[in-house]
């Protein structure tokens, strides 16, 4: 009988400004391009089999997935060289098992609706085209959450979720970025935070 091989997995570790974060980084996709999945705590991990398993490690405290990586985020009592390794090893092998990060799929694209007003697909394209690769670099992710009398609400998530920086990029990139294309826009702010 034919053994399955193990698929070939190479992870690497990225650093981003937030210093709780550890960026791990697949060499292939692990979610649909533009999806990601925000975990901030283990009871809202349930359609997530690594996430859960990651936060069994009692100095996880968030967990974030899109396109090829994983975020994760530790508790400030904790330093990252005590548990990278640990956490990079459980990441690898469970990705070497062939198994899904997060097995869900969509019927329909979850970023945009048809039923949305011109100004609105304007500002998804906007935040998806040129905002969401640069925020996925920094290991998180920026996802619309309204637009109301000029201003626009996001949620930020993963790295960005708690970093020290999130502001000054939510202002003078985010904000500067959607006025100077969409005259609508007079302000951008982020939910929850």
């Amino acid at each position: 009988m034919l053994q399955a091989q193990a698929r070939p997995v190479h992870l690497y570790m990225e650093a981003n400004p937030n210093p709780n974060s550890l960026k791990f980084v697949a060499n292939f996709m692990l979610v649909d391009e533009g999806v990601s999945f925000d975990f901030p705590d283990a009871e809202g991990a349930k359609i997530s089999p690594l996430a859960l398993e990651l936060f069994n490690f009692a100095a996880v405290e968030r967990v974030f997935i899109a396109s090829n990586f994983v975020t994760v985020t530790k508790t400030e009592s904790v330093d990252w060289s005590e548990i990278q390794g640990v956490v990079r090893d459980h990441i690898k092998q469970y990705l070497e098992a062939g198994k899904a990060p997060v097995p869900v799929g969509f019927d329909k694209d979850p970023l945009f609706d048809e039923n949305d007003s011109e100004v609105v697909k304007k500002i998804k394209g906007i935040l998806d085209e040129y905002i969401r690769p640069a925020v996925e670099q920094d290991g998180g992710a920026i996802v619309f959450h309204s637009f109301h009398d000029g201003v626009v609400k996001v949620q930020l998530q993963g790295a960005c979720s708690g970093c020290p920086s999130s502001t000054v990029t939510l202002k003078a990139g985010i904000q500067n970025l959607l006025t100077r294309m969409l005259p609508e826009v007079k302000e951008v702010v982020a939910e929850g935070v």
